[in-house]
């Protein structure tokens, strides 16, 4: 029952009587955070969030490599960063395991089908410094599009989704500009044209 359906006291023209949510709520407590007025199927919204929660998987361990991998003078400035975005994407990789959590699914941490669940790659580790922060504003760009399309789909129907997904998409932007005016720096060129 959506809250559109439910009965409305007449002094509160769009909230549901307290007495109707006090019943509600006191109906399948074993579904948790899982209320009869959460609009999508749980199962579908946590395979989405099982998706995304590999990307950042691999987006976590592809930043740890390039930080412990690149080598030379001009990388002190990249390696910071590839370690600064590790720990951002490791705390996105715990805000979605915690969301699946909430929605009854159990994250799949398992790294058994890590690469085919996530949307970006690993990459090699044989790779220069310019290479690196190439593949990684590459990862960066794979997971706007990808935020963003899960942002579509959550929408107005699971908005505790969407707006975690929204912060998460902000500083995956954030990242994709860091990579690239690193590139710029170590390339000399810039990629975006005005």
């Amino acid at each position: 029952m959506t809250t559109a359906n439910a009965k409305k006291a007449p002094d509160q023209p769009f909230l549901t009587d307290i007495k109707q949510l006090r019943k509600r709520a006191r109906e399948n407590v074993e579904k948790g955070a899982i209320t009869d007025t959460y609009e999508l199927d749980p199962k579908v919204a946590i395979e989405l969030l099982q998706g995304a929660l590999a990307t950042e998987i691999v987006c976590v361990l592809r930043y740890t490599m390039h930080a412990v991998a690149a080598t030379g003078i001009a990388s002190e400035g990249p390696k910071a960063e590839f370690e600064q975005h590790a720990d951002e994407e490791r705390e996105h990789m715990g805000m979605i395991a915690e969301r699946i959590n909430q929605l009854g699914g159990t994250p799949n941490l398992d790294p058994e089908g890590l690469a085919m669940r996530s949307a970006s790659q690993y990459g090699a580790s044989e790779l220069n410094l310019v290479a690196m922060l190439k593949e990684n504003l590459i990862a960066e760009r794979i997971a706007i599009d990808h935020y963003r399309e899960l942002i579509e789909f959550f929408g107005k129907k699971d908005s505790t989704t969407r707006t975690m997904l929204e912060k998460i998409l902000a500083v995956e932007e954030e990242h994709a500009n860091d990579m690239h005016d690193l590139l710029v720096a170590h390339e000399g060129t810039p990629f975006i044209k005005n």
